[in-house]
């Protein structure tokens, strides 16, 4: 199985752990990636690569299963990110992916205090439509079996990292001071934070499971 944004590695352990897969994970992130070797304890499984998903290296059927969680967004080329799916599953395997989805048709103002602010401040390409993947998936061959909207759902995590960032900022002064130092550039992930929980709100932002098969014999 190719996990694709790895991040940390939890999934990747998690699938290894519970499901005894065999399982390769990439990230673009070095600190991401020296965590993750860390966590395997020498072990060839899962195993971790510093690579960019759009320029994989694999072979043409590598895999039986596709994983793939919050990554969507961070990616230039969506359309290569579906192709590369394509390219790298066996006829018959099966991708899962999780993904940040922008509204089809979101207001004005939506796109710009919500959506622009949202990708500019957390240095994303861009976030597509529901609708705009599952033509990408079409175009890369493979066929749709599933796709769930879980915005409701999701909106629960982020008022929990609401109240958790509050409850910090109302107890510790170094948060406070980090919030108000201008030359501290990741302050703004904290303004970012409440525009994802009102977009979730308002519907300007979704979240989409896409389950998605390459079909034997085309």
């Amino acid at each position: 199985d190719c996990d694709v944004g790895c991040g940390y590695g939890g999934t990747a352990r998690f699938l290894v752990n519970e499901y005894r897969a065999r399982v390769t994970g990439l990230t673009v992130s070095q600190a991401q990636f020296q965590y993750a070797e860390q966590q395997t304890n020498s072990s060839d499984n899962p195993r971790y690569l510093l690579r960019n998903w759009e320029e994989n290296g694999f072979d043409a059927a590598s895999f039986d299963a596709v994983v793939s969680i919050e990554c969507l967004a961070h990616v230039p080329d969506k359309q290569k990110y579906f192709d590369e799916i394509s390219r790298v599953l066996k006829p018959g395997g099966r991708a899962a992916i999780l993904a940040w989805l922008a509204d089809a048709t979101p207001k004005r103002w939506e796109v710009r205090h919500l959506l622009e602010p949202i990708c500019r401040e957390g240095r994303l390409p861009g976030m597509g439509s529901d609708e705009e993947y599952k033509l990408m998936i079409e175009r890369a061959g493979l066929r749709l079996e599933r796709f769930e909207e879980l915005g409701k759902r999701v909106r629960k995590t982020w008022w929990i990292c609401a109240r958790r960032l509050l409850g910090r900022l109302c107890t510790s002064p170094k948060y406070m001071k980090a919030l108000f130092d201008s030359s501290n550039g990741n302050r703004v992930f904290a303004i970012t934070l409440f525009r994802i929980l009102t977009a979730y709100y308002t519907g300007a932002m979704q979240y989409g499971l896409f389950v998605m098969q390459k079909p034997v014999g085309e």
